[in-house]
């Protein structure tokens, strides 16, 4: 039995806590008390490489707009955590020199939609520190929009189709 305490109270203080049943069955459970991990102003390449494979989106977003051809493309970098991160999420911010932190409930969001700071900045990091992975897949896929946008393809109608085609291969559409 003590051991299972042990492990409630660990999983207490992770994500949501423990569900309402357990709380119900297990009023005694004290969460345990997690230790701040103080943050460094630069990340080592590998563990952000990581961190991004788990906790990261690379999304392409095909929207109705008042363009010639009635919708546009934007690109978005992404990584959540929760709100209780929050010293973490603004570093990346600091470390990359872009993006902002959009918090909803208890979700932190790190994101950056800035079409120069994903090439000039995001990419380049995947490109030195490669994503490993099922993400990797959807990194390259980003990449290859990212590429047809910078030669203006995103304008026509054959270079949005190409893209929604790219879009609709990605994540669960693999």
């Amino acid at each position: 039995m003590e051991g299972l305490t042990k492990l409630l109270a660990i999983r207490a203080s992770l994500n949501l806590g423990l569900s309402t049943e357990l709380k119900s069955e297990f009023a005694h459970i004290i969460p345990i008390t997690r230790p701040l991990v103080p943050q460094t102003k630069t990340f080592d390449p590998y563990w952000l490489v990581g961190f991004t494979s788990a906790e990261g989106c690379f999304l392409i977003d095909v929207y109705k707009a008042q363009t010639k051809l009635g919708e546009a493309v934007k690109l978005v970098f992404q990584l959540t955590q929760h709100s209780r991160d929050e010293e973490l999420m603004n570093k990346l911010v600091e470390y990359f020199g872009c993006g902002s932190v959009h918090i909803n409930d208890n979700i932190l969001n790190y994101r950056v939609k800035k079409f120069s700071d994903l090439t000039d900045k995001i990419i380049p990091i995947f490109q030195k520190y490669p994503i490993l992975g099922v993400k990797a897949q959807d990194y390259k896929d980003f990449c290859e929009v990212a590429n047809i946008m910078k030669e203006k393809g995103h304008l026509t109608i054959e270079g949005l189709n190409q893209i929604k085609k790219i879009k609709a291969g990605m994540n669960k559409g693999r």
